[in-house]
């Protein structure tokens, strides 16, 4: 409250807009007389609690999560008016026996979970990832919350952590979610059975979970270049589609980059050249070696994506 020149009082209207935005951050009021929060500890600012509360109250959070359960629903209507025949030509056949994945989608629960990462991982997983990261930054400063995070003072270094925390748990979700909801719809269609492989390989239900299991974790580590890239890209520009939009690109980009033969070892350093070797969980024994160096890659990345992020965003004006 301030002053005005007629003497009365007015509402100093940035203010108020500090202080709603910390208390919806569960942070203590401020004393009167030095504008501090009584009981400040850095430590304590925007838990992750907190900031999940704020993250799925979002509508954009909330449709992303939902279109994860949609999604083996649109597969389940999709096999059930056209059939699963794919013509040899769905992706991961082998022997030339011209079966794919697709093809055994039907064959039960654990097929139709595998179908639906098949269908998923190479874009749809890719741009929930980068949603949530890339919004991570750029949607505070395009709300102009930003500055009012960092005075209540959030440490920015935390406000970092914290949100990179957030964005992974709900990625990690989505992705849980996805395989989850493809099993319990694969098992309410098509009832139990063995994994089936392209290949004549058959697992048990409990050798295929794992399997799936393995599938699930492999592409949550791998694809945390997306993440590493998404983030960064959230803290250089204000507009979170660019960021989303940005990480997209690029991630298509590095697939149609890996398809050209006569980049020969460079492909090796592409982000995605890893993409699909999940398929090694699919054979028996697991074959491990290109899963170990596409987990690698993908934290390689992550890391120094997110590095030069927090390096660019201790040393930023903020303005927005």
């Amino acid at each position: 409250m301030t002053i005005g020149h007629d003497g009365g009082q007015r509402h100093d209207h940035s203010a108020d807009a500090a202080a709603r935005a910390m208390a919806s951050l569960g942070a203590p009021p401020p004393a009167p007389e030095s504008g501090i929060p009584r009981g400040f500890r850095a430590g304590h600012t925007l838990s992750v609690r907190v900031e999940l509360m704020r993250q799925l109250r979002r509508r954009r959070t909330q449709l992303s999560l939902g279109f994860m359960v949609v999604l083996p629903l649109i597969l389940l209507l999709a096999f059930s008016i056209g059939g699963t025949s794919g013509g040899g030509n769905g992706g991961g056949n082998g022997g030339g026996s011209g079966t794919s994945y697709v093809d055994l989608a039907t064959a039960g629960a654990s097929n139709f979970a595998m179908v639906a990462l098949f269908f998923s991982a190479s874009f749809l997983v890719i741009v929930v990832i980068s949603l949530f990261f890339g919004d991570t930054i750029a949607s505070e400063a395009s709300w102009s919350s930003l500055r009012y995070l960092l005075a209540m003072p959030v440490p920015r270094m935390r406000l970092l952590r914290q949100k990179i925390l957030v964005a992974g748990l709900l990625s990690l979700a989505a992705l849980v979610l996805l395989t989850v909801t493809a099993y319990v719809v694969g098992l309410i269609a098509y009832g139990t059975g063995p994994l089936s492989t392209p290949i004549g390989d058959n697992f048990s239900t409990g050798s295929g979970l794992i399997r799936i299991a393995v599938v699930v974790g492999y592409l949550a580590v791998q694809l945390t270049w997306v993440a590493g890239l998404a983030f960064l890209l959230s803290v250089v520009t204000d507009a979170p589609l660019g960021a989303v939009g940005g990480a997209v690109l690029v991630s298509i980009l590095s697939q149609i980059l890996d398809q050209i033969a006569a980049l020969k070892s460079v492909r090796l350093w592409l982000p995605t050249h890893y993409g699909t070797a999940w398929t090694g969980a699919l054979v028996e024994p697991i074959r491990w070696d290109d899963m170990v160096r596409g987990a690698f890659s993908g934290l390689m990345y992550a890391v120094i994506f997110v590095a030069v992020a927090a390096l660019r965003f201790r040393r930023k004006d903020i303005t927005s």
